[in-house]
């Protein structure tokens, strides 16, 4: 554990120093949502009507951006293959590093969300069960993304790769999340909605990193 917390910290030290990836995810989020209402125009019961999904989609292809690098630096300068041999368990590693990755990327959306949010007219109940649903959909979105990164490691154009496979596994996790927002709003209680998107995030701890984990040896081999 004490390895774990590590990496955590380590990993998102950097994340945060570079700052790339952190600006890249949280200014397409942004740029996005601001720009959708110019297209459909200003009408606030259409912005109120779209805007859960709206956001839920944007934050989706947002959080796919950095994806491609979650183990790319590691692998190119060798690191990973010493973590591999390393004492602590390679899955403990990866659910550090997607730990790390979600706090440089996904916790940074779930912040502007709200902001967003009130920018696209949602009433205050949305706002809740917004927040809700990004704290426990966007660390399954990472974890689920892992896998995929780990799998198209040192491929060509890893990225698009990366989008094809993970992108049809985000799919109820969009569901539950935008349906939780929804119920938020119109009073019927978000609960049976919330605890889908827990047990999302239950099943992607449990089996998530043992999967990036054989990818990443197989990988390396």
């Amino acid at each position: 554990m004490t390895a774990m917390a590590t990496i955590i910290a380590h990993d998102t030290r950097l994340a945060f120093r570079r700052g790339a990836d952190t600006l890249l995810v949280l200014g397409f989020f942004v740029l996005a949502c601001v720009l959708f209402p110019f297209g459909i125009g200003g009408d606030p019961a259409l912005l109120e009507r779209v805007g859960p999904g709206l956001i839920w989609v944007t934050a989706l292809l947002a959080a796919m951006l950095a994806l491609d690098r979650l183990f790319a630096a590691d692998f190119e300068d060798g690191s990973l293959d010493l973590l591999i041999l390393a004492e602590s368990p390679l899955e403990l590693v990866v659910l550090a590093k997607a730990a790390a990755h979600w706090l440089a990327t996904g916790l940074p959306l779930v912040a502007a969300a709200p902001v967003l949010a009130v920018a696209l007219n949602m009433p205050p109940p949305g706002l809740v069960g917004l927040l809700a649903a990004l704290l426990l959909g966007t660390p399954t979105l990472t974890l689920i993304g892992a896998v995929g990164a780990a799998l198209t490691l040192g491929a060509r154009r890893g990225g698009v790769l990366v989008s094809l496979l993970v992108l049809p596994l985000y799919i109820p996790v969009l569901i539950f999340g935008v349906a939780a927002v929804e119920a938020a709003i119109g009073g019927s209680g978000t609960g049976p909605r919330l605890t889908a998107l827990a047990g999302f995030l239950l099943a992607a701890l449990a089996l998530a990193p043992f999967a990036a984990a054989a990818a990443l040896r197989q990988a390396t081999r």
